[in-house]
């Protein structure tokens, strides 16, 4: 690997390198070069960084919302639906407060 030193800027010929793009390995100046999350990347590589952030998820991911969604919905209403049924079991003493007076589980 050549020097840092000695290396020149890929946009400006005239100028020294005071780093190296991990992305494309290119070397680039001060002007050139941008901190983006702790790491130093060239204009060109944050672009397509950016870029790549942008697209659109796809139909799948949409489909896969949607059918979470509806099966989430479900089992809470199921979860409910039982609780309620359980709760309605229940012998009409209990919530009367008189199953505990008489001597049930004898």
């Amino acid at each position: 690997m050549k020097d840092l030193a000695l290396q020149r800027c890929n946009n400006h010929g005239q100028r020294e390198a005071v780093a190296r793009c991990p992305k494309c390995r290119r070397y680039f100046c001060r002007e050139c070069i941008t901190e983006h999350e702790d790491r130093v990347l060239c204009a060109s590589c944050l672009s397509n960084l950016h870029e790549k952030s942008l697209k659109r998820p796809s139909k799948i991911y949409g489909l896969a919302r949607i059918t979470q969604f509806i099966v989430g919905g479900t089992v809470i209403w199921m979860f409910f639906y039982y609780l309620g049924q359980v709760l309605l079991g229940l012998p009409s003493s209990f919530h009367e407060g008189t199953l505990w007076q008489s001597g049930w589980w004898d």
